[in-house]
């Protein structure tokens, strides 16, 4: 399908065999480079959006061993196969250890001194995104593990975005994709 676009030039949308050319053939290993871990996670559909962000952007997602969860990433996932999954037992505990490691712990939460998602830069090593509860975020013992904070500026009457919505700006901008 191509329609004229005013400079008079046609604009071809790519065929899912274009596309397929162009992209990975089976999902990638672990990197461990870009991880989102919506560790306090409310709605199960937002994990399978997550798990499909991970993929586009090649990151990994890291989850609690919650009894629900791994039948809403089987329910969620729309992938050909499963996606890079680590999970966590403690998330205090996981995000101590990693920031111990030397890994950035980057949230995304309405906080002073934030940085705002357009001057977010792209990351250039381990990162961990932390994702809070839809409800009530971030809990205030986890906020203690993060090395900087960021925040998705809004113009709307709404308080924040789908935990999703905001995972996925933020992944694409951290894989330097936007």
């Amino acid at each position: 399908m191509s329609t004229e676009t005013p400079a008079g030039r046609a604009i071809r949308v790519r065929s899912r065999r274009d596309l397929r050319t162009g992209r990975r053939r089976r999902a990638h290993s672990c990197w461990d480079h870009l991880i989102a871990a919506p560790l306090w996670p409310l709605h199960g559909a937002n994990l399978g959006t997550l798990l499909r962000t991970c993929d586009a952007v090649g990151a990994c997602l890291a989850v609690p061993r919650w009894p629900w969860v791994p039948e809403a990433l089987r329910r969620g996932n729309t992938l050909r196969t499963g996606g890079c999954v680590h999970w966590v037992n403690d998330p205090c505990r996981w995000l101590a250890d990693r920031r111990d490691d030397g890994t950035r712990i980057l949230g995304i939460e309405l906080a002073e001194d934030a940085v705002r998602l357009a001057d977010l830069p792209m990351a250039r090593g381990r990162t961990v995104l932390v994702l809070g509860h839809e409800q009530t975020g971030i809990p205030p013992e986890a906020l203690d593990l993060l090395n900087e904070v960021v925040e998705i500026p809004m113009i709307g009457t709404g308080a924040s975005l789908n935990v999703a919505v905001a995972g996925s700006l933020v992944l694409y901008k951290l894989a330097g994709m936007a």
